[in-house]
């Protein structure tokens, strides 16, 4: 079995450019920048939570306590 040769930047013979529209690139970028709240922990702080479900579970606690430390 050969290794398939590299692919050009053209399109195969089957496709046209005019098939695909006009292009933008980033079209959708500042969108996702809105609906997105991708928070970035830093390492040591995510050595101790493992996964999403940890890090809510544990930022509601914080909350609560919170919440009912400024009630008292």
């Amino acid at each position: 079995m050969k290794k398939a040769e590299k692919d050009s930047d053209e399109l195969r013979s089957e496709y046209a450019r005019e098939d695909f529209g006009s292009m933008t690139r980033g079209k959708y970028a500042e969108r996702m920048r809105e609906a997105s709240n991708v928070v970035v922990l830093d390492p040591d702080i995510a050595e101790a939570f493992p996964n999403a479900e940890v890090v809510n579970q544990t930022l509601r606690r914080l909350l609560e306590l919170a919440r009912s430390s400024t009630q008292a």
